[in-house]
């Protein structure tokens, strides 16, 4: 989530000025001047060490907790999503499989060939409600990509993972693969729509 890297840098920033500060401080405070001798030393300062071992270890957990509890928003799913869509991704194509609608794509056993397709496979998602995915690769790692709805998963070979789109905005968004998969990588596109509910209904009855 955008939030967690926000948290990230303000914590970032805030060390890394108590750091900058604590090395121009001593350049200043403690600055050789004509006349000085050696300036006293002191070591075993315990309440200093345990300080600068303390405070680290804090700033580490709490961040781990926000991390954590970001990444579990992000990874739950409902248990009674609106749609589900069957993603598979292939050298060099996706198909959207809808459960119980229409199927969108190309199929592995036939690869898309770039210079005769129009546009790009387009997945289709109501406004406003959960769509469920289920994703997988049918040959190699490929990568889920909407770069507009900053998020990304993998899609593994093998594997089926499930996620939840909630889109808020009506659109239409470029989605790509974020995993470089071979030699037409840069051209595995796809795009997603977002409608309101009533034009995903006529959309679906008119493909079905």
């Amino acid at each position: 989530m955008a939030s967690d890297w926000f948290v990230f840098a303000l914590a970032a920033s805030a060390v890394a000025i108590v750091v900058f500060g604590l090395i121009v401080f001593p350049l200043v405070r403690w600055r050789r001047r004509p006349g000085d001798g050696e300036p006293a030393q002191f070591r075993n300062n315990y309440p200093l060490e345990i300080g600068w071992t303390a405070v680290p270890l804090v700033i580490v957990a709490g961040l781990f907790a926000y991390t954590y509890r970001a990444e579990a928003r992000v990874d739950a799913v409902s248990a009674d999503p609106a749609v589900v869509v069957n993603v598979s991704a292939y050298r060099w194509g996706w198909r959207f499989a809808y459960r119980g609608g229409p199927t969108v794509g190309g199929s592995s056993d036939a690869p898309p060939i770039f210079g005769e397709r129009a546009s790009p496979p387009q997945l289709v998602l109501p406004l406003g409600e959960t769509t469920r995915i289920n994703l997988t690769a049918l040959d190699v790692n490929h990568g889920f990509w909407v770069p507009d709805f900053l998020f990304k998963r993998d899609a593994i070979a093998g594997e089926t993972t499930s996620f939840d789109l909630d889109p808020d905005k009506l659109g239409t968004f470029l989605g790509r693969c974020s995993s470089f998969c071979g030699l037409e990588h840069a051209r595995m596109i796809f795009t997603v729509r977002v409608v309101t509910p009533s034009a995903f209904s006529q959309w679906e009855r008119a493909r079905s």
